[in-house]
């Protein structure tokens, strides 16, 4: 995937120089010739390459086709930009012809004056469309689906059921077509067709006979996508209808909206852990960030976790008189926190990646615990015993050895069951476990380990018994 990204990136820069020299010497049936055969793909790709000013001139240049599939394929950034610098006319024309679904990520991300304005200027039909597509919440299957489909009757023939999909789909309808749906007359869905099946089936057949039960794959406008990525997971989905409350179809969801859904969610979870500005799973692509954008996605986190360790701090302050009596406790402090996070980060993970999948839920939440209780007390006795014969190797005095142990055991404890409860009690409370679990996790393990390694030594060894 890298390599066909980096090929797809280098095929405008490629014709870069030429595409200059043409704009320069207002060759422009000449540009208009070359961009036919650059793929729409690597126009949105290479797009960053072009000067501002030519970026309008290429544009336009386009066929409509070509335009609409780069334009849905652009940031919002550059799509805002082609839009201010065009007429009411080809901006109505650019909206009417995208599809639904990436007409209403479009109009999402408008302001609000700028949306009523561009809501004008679409056809009475498309604007309806779009004020119900952009209403549904974020993580709603409603967001997801698309309202470009074919309904059949069941009283229809097959052969009459393939002149209505011929006559019903626009000509330049760009989406994959994997199957059709049966609707009675009040557009309530009660089956469909794979169009493979449907293509085989005899010409006088009628669609009721070969239509098939939806079940099982229909999605409500209001699921949530998670479970619409683990239904299309189960049953291998290539499409399913989405319907409202009364079975009524309102649109589908494709494969291809899953696994871009699924990247981005992949994206969202591992910079979410990884303590950075997730933005909607959008990917930091070295290709096209600036230094600002990095700054700013990971500023913020850095920040909040450095007010975090700022308690760290002060726990080592009231226990400074500990550590000038035996210096040596200061040795294993880097090892004793450093295992507990890796402890609570290894733990946090699991469950929130199992949060995810649907593995975790409350209704099997004891069961989880039980599992990763029994396996905290095993590791600790693990990584208890290590660090034990450490400190015993290193300075060869057993009552501090026994604090390291014993100390490290206990936040190994400590962390593996923060890492259970906090995705756990983010998920309930209907916080992300991701953005909440992960760094106060750690913090957690780093402030509650120190005092208990210090109590742990006042204990144990004897220079700080008073």
């Amino acid at each position: 995937m890298k390599s066909s990204a980096r090929k797809r990136i280098d095929v405008l820069a490629l014709f870069l120089p030429e595409i200059r020299e043409m704009v320069l010497a207002k060759d422009f049936n000449g540009l208009k010739e070359l961009l036919k055969n650059i793929h729409s793909i690597d126009l949105a790709e290479g797009w960053r390459y072009l000067e501002p000013e030519h970026k309008i001139i290429i544009f336009k240049l386009l066929t409509a086709k070509k335009a609409i599939e780069v334009f849905e394929s652009l940031k919002f950034s550059d799509q805002a930009h082609i839009l201010s610098n065009l007429d009411n006319q080809q901006i109505s024309e650019i909206i009417n012809e995208m599809a639904p679904d990436e007409r209403a990520d479009l109009f999402k991300e408008l302001p609000a004056k700028v949306f009523k304005k561009l809501l004008s200027l679409a056809k009475k039909e498309e604007a309806q469309d779009i004020k119900k597509l952009v209403d549904y919440k974020e993580d709603a299957a409603g967001s997801l689906m698309t309202t470009e489909f074919v309904e059949l009757r069941r009283e229809m023939s097959a052969r009459q059921a393939i002149i209505s999909i011929q006559e019903n789909l626009r000509a330049e309808y760009r989406g994959d077509i994997y199957s059709v749906f049966v609707t009675d007359e009040n557009h309530k869905l009660i089956g469909s067709i794979p169009l493979q099946g449907l293509l085989k089936a005899p010409p006088d057949i009628l669609v009721k006979d070969i239509m098939e039960s939806v079940d099982l794959i229909k999605i409500y406008v209001e699921a949530e996508i998670k479970d619409v990525i683990g239904q299309f997971k189960r049953y291998d989905l290539l499409d399913a209808p989405v319907v409202d409350k009364d079975d009524a179809l309102q649109g589908i969801i494709t494969v291809d909206d899953i696994v871009e859904t699924m990247e981005k969610e992949t994206t969202k979870d591992i910079y979410e852990i990884g303590k950075m500005s997730a933005e909607g799973g959008e990917i930091i692509s070295y290709a096209r960030t600036t230094i600002f954008e990095l700054v700013r996605r990971r500023a913020g986190w850095l920040i909040l976790l450095l007010i975090f360790d700022f308690l760290t701090g002060t726990v080592l302050k009231n226990f400074e008189h500990s550590l000038n009596t035996v210096v040596a406790l200061a040795f294993f402090i880097p090892m004793l926190l450093d295992t507990g996070g890796n402890a609570g980060a290894q733990t946090s993970i699991t469950i929130i990646r199992g949060l995810a999948t649907g593995d975790v839920t409350f209704k099997n939440v004891f069961r989880i615990i039980k599992l990763e209780l029994t396996a905290a007390l095993l590791m600790s006795l693990v990584v208890g015993s290590v660090a034990f014969g450490r400190a015993f190797l290193l300075q060869k005095d057993m009552f501090l050895a026994v604090t390291v142990g014993l100390s490290m055991a206990s936040i190994a404890v400590l962390a593996i069951c923060t890492g259970v409860a906090l995705p756990l009690l983010s998920k309930k409370v209907g916080l992300d476990p991701a953005v909440l679990a992960g760094p106060i996790t750690t913090s957690v393990v780093d402030i509650v380990g120190l005092i208990i390694y210090f109590k742990v030594a006042q204990l144990f060894i004897p220079q700080l018994n008073f």
